[in-house]
């Protein structure tokens, strides 16, 4: 399970500023590049198994973290921070680098570097996942010498790696993938980019078609009562050719039959739930882009065994007697059960 953590940490003013630095002592020193009133940072995180996923506003602002920070041991992490406002500015050694809004940046925090955010009058907004050195360094064929690497935002993986940023910060879709896949997909290109191992730039091919498809398949669920999945749509909102939207889904059966499974899905959904009880099977059908409720119902059971008539009246025999609206593993549970009796 994904944990989100509250945002508004630790806020705008003088006693944000106290807390941050407070909280941030054995990582990096904060300089404010406002007065200290006008000081502001909102800071989300949110945890998975193998990252963690930082989303953060502030007013300008510099974070130095020197040698002594370095050898305090707070931190020894990489991070691969995307700039969605405002400019970020980063150097580490020699290297440095400027972002803007679409950029992304490896950065090793093993190494002492200096930060400085500027919004332009506005706040600067970065996205951050930030990855433990045993994750990311076996992926680099030189991981001491990573830090600064650039990618900036017309680079051919930026706008693919962006996208899964705000995703990451969602509820999951099941379909789509799961955050840890996601992340490893997004590490595997951004060690590439940065100077992977052979094996690493040997799958990258294979990390691509991961987000491709977990990102077509987000748009999907979001869009199931609408007529914007049709291959020549998609192709056109991905800038993908058809041949290769084909072969992305040709392990789920082909697009049209994945399509028509997730929606058979939703109906399943909407069908449990009280809210729908008065919806017509022919309103259901329409919705859900079948020719006919008798095309609809056939493909129903086809699925799942039973009618949507059916399934109706065995959700509300279920509310009638426990007093509580069916989960939809509660439902399959009981179809098993029928069919194995």
């Amino acid at each position: 399970m994904n944990e989100t953590m509250p945002a508004d940490i630790p806020g705008r003013g003088v006693d944000a500023l106290r807390q941050l630095r407070a909280m941030t002592a054995d990582i990096c020193d904060v300089v404010p590049l406002t007065t200290e009133d006008d000081f502001h940072v909102t800071t989300v995180t949110m945890m998975t198994r193998n990252a963690l996923l930082v989303d953060t506003r502030a007013t300008d602002q510099e974070y130095d973290r020197t040698p002594a920070h370095v050898a305090r041991g707070a931190m020894d992490h990489f991070q691969i921070t995307l700039c969605v406002e405002g400019e970020m500015r980063f150097s580490s050694g020699r290297r440095e680098v400027t972002m803007g809004p679409g950029a992304i940046c490896l950065i090793d925090m093993a190494q002492p570097n200096r930060t400085v955010l500027r919004g332009g009058g506005s706040r600067t907004h970065l996205m951050a996942i930030i990855l433990q050195r045993a994750m990311l360094a076996p992926r680099l064929a030189h991981p001491d010498s990573a830090t600064a690497t650039l990618l900036p935002s017309n680079h051919p993986h930026t706008r693919l790696l962006a996208s899964h940023y705000a995703a990451l910060t969602l509820p999951p879709e099941p379909e789509a993938g799961s955050a840890e896949a996601t992340i490893d997909a997004i590490a595997d290109i951004v060690a590439a980019a940065a100077g992977g191992t052979a094996d690493i730039a040997a799958g990258v091919e294979r990390a691509e078609r991961h987000l491709y498809l977990a990102m077509i398949k987000r748009r999907i669920a979001d869009n199931l009562e609408t007529d914007a999945l049709t291959a020549d749509e998609l192709c056109r909102h991905f800038q993908i050719s058809r041949a290769t939207l084909y072969r992305l889904f040709e392990a789920d059966g082909g697009l049209s039959h994945y399509v028509r499974e997730q929606r058979l899905n939703l109906a399943f959904r909407q069908l449990i739930s009280p809210s729908a009880e008065d919806t017509r099977l022919i309103d259901l059908a329409v919705g859900m882009r079948f020719s006919s409720d008798s095309t609809f119902i056939r493909a129903f059971r086809r699925k799942f065994g039973l009618t949507p008539g059916e399934l109706r009246e065995l959700a509300d025999n279920w509310l009638r007697e426990t007093g509580a609206v069916p989960t939809i593993d509660t439902v399959l549970h009981q179809l098993a059960r029928r069919r194995t009796s």
